[in-house]
This record gives structure tokens, sequence and C-alpha cells, in this order.
């Protein structure tokens, strides 16, 4: 990682809460409204766009743990800010806290590990997981 990775950096995204982003079991839906599974998705995205101009050329960062609360629901339409703060960076490992606003409030929080890893050891590791 470079040096320009700090604690207390942050990055921010926001969207609109679209039918695709519903609570849904297969085909099925459960709940016309933002759903955890999809919350999941926004905060590891905001976290590698905080990380992501961090990396040193020849490195990659991968999902490595993920804790989200979520504490109301997003109907459809309603805008959703995620912002993820640089709270503790050891050698290959950074995490973030995760916040996620709708134009009511807070509807989420959490955090995002991310394992900072070797570009050649990350191809290793799929490739042998792909040819056992």
């Amino acid at each position: 990682m470079k040096d320009s990775l700090q604690e207390g950096i942050q990055e921010q995204m926001s969207f609109t809460v679209t039918e695709e982003m519903f609570a849904k079991f297969g085909e099925k839906l459960i709940h016309p409204t933002y759903s955890t599974v999809s919350m999941v998705y926004h905060m590891e995205w905001v976290a590698y766009k905080l990380l992501l101009p961090h990396l040193e050329e020849d490195e990659v960062g991968m999902g490595a743990e993920v804790v989200v609360k979520h504490l109301a629901p997003s109907l459809e339409g309603s805008k959703v800010t995620l912002t993820a703060t640089v709270t503790n960076i050891k050698p290959n490992r950074l995490t973030t806290d995760i916040t996620i606003h709708n134009d009511e409030g807070l509807i989420g929080e959490g955090k995002v590990v991310q394992a900072i890893v070797a570009k050649e050891k990350a191809k290793e590791l799929f490739y042998e997981k792909t040819n056992k």
C-alpha cells in the first residue's frame, strides 16, 4: 500500500434504490425495499473505491470480512449514500467503517476488512482453486 493511505480518509457513493435492489430469494420478492444483500454489495464497493488509488501497481484488494447492521428500510426511488472511513491500517489489511444513509437518516452501518495481496499471489490462489 502507498503511504497516501491514512486513517480518517473517506470515500462516498450515492445511488437511487431500484427494483433490482429489492429483497428477494431467487425470483420471489420478499420486501419491496433495499435489501441487505444489496447493502453488503455497496459496502464492499465503496470500501474498494476508497482503497484503489492507494494500491501499488502489483497489489489488489480482496474482501476478507463484512459486518453489517441493516437498521431501517429504504424504498424504491430513495437516494442512498454510503460513506467509508479508514479506521485501521495494518500490513496487508485495511479496515473501513461504513455508514449508510437515506433522506430520512441512518439505515445501516458496519465495517469492511480487505486483505491486500500481490496480484500474482491472487492469481495463483484462483488458479489452484479452479484446477483441483
